[in-house]
């Protein structure tokens, strides 16, 4: 174990260069040793390409992978290829055949402008698995200009597809050595790494984990450890003496001091790491607690490596960085008596090693021997290894047990570095944009909320499906339905008795919580208990059968665009009627659009790859179902989900026209969201009706129990116009729903149905509400010239009330006419244009105005003139109306007994800030006509329309 060293008193005195060279040469013995250890780890072919990268990066020839051409940035300083070296190129393959020769190599007139090539990692570790990949630092000139840096990158990508084609993973990462020590990082770093959470703790994995491949060595290994603090003075002191040549040394910074805020921005990168990778993000994560707990007086590994290389102490197993790393932790953890967490660490740094020591192996190599060696220090059965080996084949229940224990774990640190932040008052270095991203794949990764479905497999176990599984649907103690799942195959009597998987209040949610995880696949053979419930086999594989077609696993990555934005949909897929059968649809009357949805099961894929499962029933299913639908659509049109409705298993031919009914309500309501927002859009299930209104960002929804509701609503003032769409098959009056469709804006239209002796006149206003009335039929003058005198009064008090030196074309409403006609036998109807009726002035009609004006104790006061005579509450009080009618029938020939209509009316002292429109003056008329005509009926004894 590397404890803490006292300096080498031969470092205390005065350095020379013999020491310099001293020192320099054993950090060259531990990197020989390493670079070893990382090749034996590597076919045949992985090793060359490290072998050759230092020659690919000295020499731009076009025979080379990644050639750009002759300005590219090339040439290693201090490297000069060994006949070894240029022989294996000249043998890798035929492309490079005979291409090499010395002339290639003859170019030391041109200045060498790649200081460094080192690997940084896993590599040469006890870490280092056979998928581990190849992190590359390029350490470039300084000020190199952006062309020739474009070009070196360039190369680089180049590289990294041979390094592929030999089957190797390569990234490489261009490093300025003048502005990384200033600790501004690289840009190169940023997607790969950390971006700019941390640059510090960056730096110490790189001092103590970096494989130098060609170039200047790092300064940072001649400064003493216990010069740390004063870096630059020492560095300074050296390069005063010259002791130092200036090609031959590269300086990346040091690690004197590590500011408070990059604690948290490496915790949150790690927390974000954990999402795929938990196990190597845990024992990271904590590396920084510690450090943070020492704060300010930090001990670094970089530096505790440093310090025992430079007294001598090279043993490659004690310096590993991945065993340092776990004593550090374990150092920790014992002082705080935190066995549990030092156990999980335990087993994180096993699982990350992955290396199964329980059974036979060939591999008696150095990381074999660590490992055993710790698991004896650990105290381990042979029962916990066979545990741990065997995670290739855990299951769900191992799974999520892992996962708690990880999360838990990983939040805790997390939380702990934050509580430091605010003590500190440490400001984190991520900058916004970073913060916004990694805060979200948290967010998406480890929150929960209702209805989504959580993914309990971040990285834990390759392949969790079930050979067998049980799902049974039983009741809680409160006598709800509940599905359960249990491992195996178990009959109704055995679940009693067994330990279930999962418990869901929903089929499809338990569902679409295995099918997220994998715990099913096409090989899983299920047992169903259906219980009381309706499902059979064959509705639970169409079911799973819907869930594969419409959600494909596994899910694709999320980019940064869609973290940068909020979570929107973008999969959606309805399950119709799930546990519905045969006999309980049959009741339905599936001819009107909704009418046979008895329950929907919404399933959401969002953009941040969250699954949210919620569940419709009940009366008004389609429109909740709906509503919360269009709720969550984002403002960008192309970004809306795809929608996919299936009906339930047990469907027929006219529950297949209804799911195609149900399909085009969604999507001709999302169209009209887009075309038209503002507007209204009425839908019907059975006898009820849900009005939404359209408005992006915010939807309304007003449910109206039959249609006399609705007519009511439709009635109601309103405060500005909007458009009314219906979905197909609203309403079982055809004129009806002729008439709604035909709103028109800056129109007054009248619309009327003679139906034999009856007549229904119906009127669309300017703000498209409707008003009805139902009379009795003689002919069409009749029937409208009262209404369309009235109308014209209005538009003429309307247009009075406008100043004359506007321009008031804007204000003004065409008056239209229109009759309801039926289409033959068919069940529509259509609308036909009709001219108004021939207003004269000696038609007969009798001149009655009202007035209404508010009275006291909200009462309206009521003032009627009758051809200019003057009759009012004020002066009748309740025998007002009877006043009126007998002043009428005085004037009538032989007392006639047919009913009088008003022809003007003024209630625009009624008006509050908005307009009085035009259905409120209807509202108005129709009463105060019933009133005036019960009057007139009660004199004569009924009248005669």
């Amino acid at each position: 174990m590397i404890n803490r060293l006292e300096l080498h008193p031969a470092l205390e005195d005065e350095i020379d260069r013999a020491t310099l060279d001293q020192l320099r040469e054993r950090f060259f013995r531990v990197n020989t040793g390493r670079l070893a250890r990382a090749l034996q780890g590597l076919s045949c072919r992985q090793q060359q390409v490290i072998r050759l990268l230092p020659l690919l990066l000295h020499v731009n020839h076009p025979l080379f992978p990644g050639y750009i051409d002759a300005s590219t940035p090339a040439g290693v300083d201090d490297f000069e290829p060994p006949a070894e070296i240029l022989n294996e190129a000249r043998n890798l393959d035929q492309v490079f055949a005979g291409g090499i020769d010395d002339s290639m190599l003859q170019d030391d007139h041109r200045p060498r402008q790649i200081y460094g090539v080192f690997l940084m990692g896993s590599l040469g570790t006890l870490a280092q698995a056979e998928q581990s990949d190849l992190d590359v630092w390029v350490c470039h000139a300084s000020h190199l200009p952006q062309a020739a840096l474009m070009k070196l990158e360039r190369k680089c990508e180049g590289l990294t597809a041979w390094a592929a084609s030999q089957g190797a993973e390569a990234h490489f990462y261009l490093i300025d050595p003048e502005h990384f020590a200033q600790g501004k990082g690289s840009k190169s770093l940023s997607s790969e790494h950390c971006g700019s959470s941390q640059h510090y703790l960056l730096l110490d994995e790189f001092y103590r984990t970096a494989i130098w491949l060609a170039g200047r060595t790092p300064l940072w290994w001649l400064v003493p450890a216990s010069e740390e603090h004063r870096y630059e003075e020492y560095a300074g002191l050296l390069r005063q003496r010259n002791l130092l040549r200036a090609n031959e040394m590269l300086d990346l910074g040091h690690l004197g001091r590590i500011p408070p805020g990059e604690f948290l921005g490496t915790g949150l990168w790690q927390l974000y790491k954990g999402i795929r990778s938990p196990y190597k993000a845990l024992i990271k994560l904590l590396l920084t607690e510690v450090y943070a707990s020492e704060y300010p007086g930090v001990e670094c590994l970089g530096l505790r490596f440093k310090l025992a290389v430079q007294t001598n102490c090279l043993d490659l197993n004690e310096l590993d960085p991945y065993l340092m790393l776990y004593r550090r932790i374990e150092e920790y953890l014992y002082r705080r008596q935190q066995p549990e967490r030092l156990e999980l660490v335990r087993r994180s740094l096993y699982l990350k090693v992955s290396r199964q020591l329980d059974r036979p192996s060939t591999d008696s190599g150095w990381p074999h021997d660590v490992l055993t060696q710790l698991i004896a220090e650990w105290g381990w059965s042979a029962q916990q290894l066979a545990q741990l080996d065997n995670r290739a084949c855990w299951k769900v229940d191992e799974v999520s047990r892992e996962r708690r224990k990880l999360v838990n774990e990983l939040i805790y640190s997390f939380r702990f570095l934050s509580q430091f932040a605010r003590q500190q008052q440490a400001k984190s270095p991520l900058d916004n944009r970073d913060l916004s991203i990694l805060g979200r794949q948290l967010y998406a990764a480890f929150e929960r909320k209702a209805g989504k479905v959580e993914f309990v497999n971040p990285g834990i176990s390759p392949n969790m499906a079930e050979q067998a599984l049980t799902l049974a649907c039983d009741r809680d103690a409160n006598g709800e339905v509940l599905w359960v799942l249990y491992r195996g195959d178990l009959s109704l009597h055995q679940c009693a008795d067994a330990a279930s998987l999962k418990r869901s209040r929903e089929l499809v949610a338990l569902l679409a919580w295995c099918h997220r995880n994998g715990v099913i696949d096409a090989g899983t053979r299920i047992t169903l208990h259906p219980g009381h419930s309706d499902v059979d086999e064959n509705e639970l594989q169409y079911l799973l059968h819907s869930l594969h077609q419409a959600l494909p696993m596994p899910l694709r990555g999320i980019d940064e665009e869609a973290l940068l934005a909020a979570s929107a949909p973008r999969q959606v897929l309805l399950l119709a009627n799930v546990g519905y059968g045969r006999q309980a649809l049959a009741a339905e009357d599936c001819s009107v659009a909704g009418n046979c949805i008895l329950s929907l099961d919404q399933l959401t894929l969002n953009s941040w790859n969250e699954l949210m499962v919620f569940r419709y029933e009940g009366p008004w299913v389609l429109m909740d179902c709906l509503r919360e639908y269009l709720i969550n659509l984002p403002p960008q049109q192309d970004a809306w989900p795809s929608l996919t409705l299936k009906m339930g298993y047990h469907f027929c031919n006219a529950l297949q026209a209804n799911s195609r009914r149900i399909e085009e309500i969604f999507l001709d309501v999302q169209g009209r969201l887009a075309s038209d927002p503002g507007c209204r859009y009425l839908i019907r299930q059975q006898e009820r009706f849900c009005l939404i209104k359209l408005q992006p960002g915010q939807i309304r929804t007003i449910y109206l129990n039959d249609q006399a509701a609705l007519l009511e609503y439709l009635g109601a003032p309103r405060q500005r116009w909007s458009q009314l769409y219906l979905a197909p098959q609203t309403l079982a009056e055809q004129d009806l729903e002729a008439i709604l469709g035909h709103g028109r804006a800056g129109h007054l239209q009248v619309f009327y149905r003679i139906e034999g002796k009856q007549a229904q006149i119906s009127v669309l206003d300017e703000y498209n509400t409707l008003w009805r009335q139902r009379l009795p039929f003689r002919d069409e003058h009749s029937l409208l010239t009262p209404l369309w005198r009235f109308l014209q009064s209005l538009l003429f008090r309307r247009a009075a009330q406008l100043p004359l030196d506007m321009d008031n074309s804007a204000d003004e409403l065409d008056l239209v006419c229109y009759e309801v006609v039926r289409n033959g036998s068919e069940h529509t109807v259509r609308l036909e244009r009709r001219d108004p009726p021939a207003l004269g002035l000696d038609d007969g009609f009798y001149d009655v105005q009202a007035i209404v004006e508010p009275g006291e104790d909200s009462q309206d006061q009521v003032t009627l003139y009758c051809n200019q005579s003057e009759f009012s509450q004020l002066e009748y009080g309740d025998k007002l109306y009877a006043a009126v009618a007998q002043h009428i029938l005085a004037r009538r020939r032989q007392a006639e007994r047919y009913p009088c209509y008003l022809t003007d009316l003024d209630i625009s002292a009624l008006q509050n800030e908005y307009r009085v429109q035009t259905v409120q003056y209807l509202h108005y008329k129709s009463r105060l006509e019933d009133s005036l005509n019960a009057a007139l009926e009660s004199s004569v004894g009924g009248l005669e329309y």
